[in-house]
């Protein structure tokens, strides 16, 4: 999480370009094969029930879902929320795999011993060799903070830089993983614009409609307003969606980043010893 690799074939980069590609994969199809033929099964059934004056079925029949998401903007909108909830998937499972790094004992401490700064750059070599031994610990946060707090405890002979050294890696990664997400929230916002998109084209063909609308036929202006509802309607409610688990996530990563530091003073911090020279190990702020 400290240190990824940021080329076209990083995470950062493919899950959302193959998450907006799955999207259109999922969407595009099923649009084709269910909404539309569906759509127009039931404006073909309105117009029966028009001709025959039978308003309740047409109110019934202009409440289908399929009638209010079969616009193209109310796709995309769909298709802009499915990416950005691929890429939130992505990074609750990143956080989860950070997560399980808390069940490894990256500092082996006997019950009673301490670390002094003689005794640190050894561990920092341990440590250092195992996570290059170890792939799947590279780049993560843990290990790091771990690195940057007997560095800096060997290098200054201060258990207060080391806690603050850890509390510097973790702000670092806090503010990266704020930044990871805002793709997310262009999507978030993307989504209600579309809508908008729709609702002002909707009302544009509403009123290139108003001339048939005098002469007695509503349907195409109907139609129309429909669109432009409905666009919103569906950008609204998906946007609402999205924007929980946001923050869901958010919530998720901001956690993780206090547990990291909590994690780091518990089995690192408070082990530390000055001899001669009691300092206060202190809490990470």
């Amino acid at each position: 999480m400290t240190s990824r690799n940021k080329g076209i074939f990083s995470p950062e980069f493919l899950v959302p370009a193959l998450g907006l590609l799955i999207s259109i994969l999922l969407v595009e199809p099923f649009y084709r094969l269910v909404v539309v033929p569906k759509a127009e099964e039931i404006e073909l059934r309105q117009r029966v029930m028009s001709a025959q004056n039978s308003n309740a079925n047409r109110a019934e029949g202009m409440r289908s879902v399929y009638i209010i998401v079969k616009d193209p903007e109310q796709k995309w909108e769909i298709i802009f929320a499915i990416w950005g909830m691929i890429i939130l998937g992505y990074k609750l499972f990143d956080v989860r795999r950070e997560r399980n790094l808390f069940r490894h004992d990256f500092v082996r401490i006997q019950p009673g011993e301490r670390i002094i700064p003689e005794d640190a750059l050894d561990r920092f070599k341990e440590l250092r060799t195992a996570i290059d031994r170890e792939p799947r610990w590279h780049g993560r946060l843990l290990p790091e903070c771990m690195l940057a707090a007997l560095h800096r405890f060997h290098a200054t002979s201060s258990i207060q830089d080391a806690a603050n050294a850890v509390k510097e890696r973790a702000e670092l990664a806090a503010d990266r993983l704020d930044s990871s997400l805002s793709l997310v929230r262009y999507i978030s916002w993307a989504i209600p614009a579309i809508g908008f998109i729709g609702t002002v084209r909707g009302i544009g063909l509403a009123l290139a409609y108003a001339e048939d609308a005098i002469k007695g036929d509503i349907t195409p202006v109907i139609e129309a307003l429909g669109l432009a509802f409905n666009s919103t309607l569906v950008a609204l409610l998906i946007s609402m969606v999205l924007m929980y688990f946001l923050h869901v996530v958010q919530s998720r990563q901001e956690a993780f980043v206090l547990e990291t530091q909590t994690y780091s003073r518990d089995k690192l911090i408070d082990v530390m010893k000055v001899p001669a020279q009691e300092e206060n190990s202190g809490a990470i702020a």
